[in-house]
């Protein structure tokens, strides 16, 4: 089936949260950026944080939980450079792959609005969707985050290629029939070109 719209996940894939500040808490940036599941060493309830992004006022909720308990010093600060457009970074390739031309959607698990992180770069214009999970009530894997995409887009699910850094939250887009592809979310500065690779091969 010939591609002709491509979906990606934000966090990992196009972007990384990633700056001089949060160096000194690297493991605890990846705990809480983890795309399923409730990484090891954070001490929550795994039924609330697998809802919270879902809920914006759960998810500053229980992220200042977190970071209290992990001895942030000021967790209402720490909280906000995590939806602070500056924080996050592109991967070198990140605008080039979103120009591919075709149809393309960003379907992340999320609870604030990220569209200010591609307005700062630049490129905000070259995604036409923004299916996030705090807006539509469903997160990744559930299918239906994926057909929400598709949909809006114009296109069959079988004609959709889905790019994403977790097999299991990305992967629950196979099961409407859409190809995906994973990249590993390594530090922005080891992974130049791994969305283009991927293209490559679809498109």
């Amino acid at each position: 089936m010939t591609i002709r719209a491509v979906l990606f996940d934000f966090s990992g894939t196009l972007f990384r949260l990633e700056h001089d500040s949060l160096a000194a808490h690297a493991a605890l940036m990846r705990a809480l950026t983890a795309p399923v599941g409730v990484a090891e060493g954070l001490d929550v309830d795994p039924e609330q944080w697998e809802r919270r992004d879902l809920d914006p006022d759960a998810h500053r909720e229980l992220h200042l939980a977190v970071l209290a308990k992990a001895g942030a010093k000021d967790p209402a600060r720490f909280y906000a450079d995590l939806c602070s457009p500056p924080f996050w970074q592109p991967y070198p390739d990140t605008a080039q792959a979103l120009g591919t031309e075709l149809p393309t959607a960003v379907v992340s698990n999320i609870a604030w609005d990220i569209s200010a992180v591609f307005a700062r770069h630049g490129v905000e214009n070259r995604v036409d969707e923004f299916v996030l999970s705090y807006r539509e009530g469903f997160a990744k894997p559930d299918p239906k985050l994926f057909r929400i995409a598709c949909d809006r887009l114009g296109v069959h699910p079988t004609e959709a290629l889905m790019i994403g850094d977790s097999a299991e939250a990305d992967g629950g887009a196979a099961a409407i029939g859409c190809s995906v592809e994973i990249v590993e979310p390594l530090p922005t500065g080891s992974r130049p070109d791994a969305l283009l690779q991927v293209l490559r091969k679809h498109i």
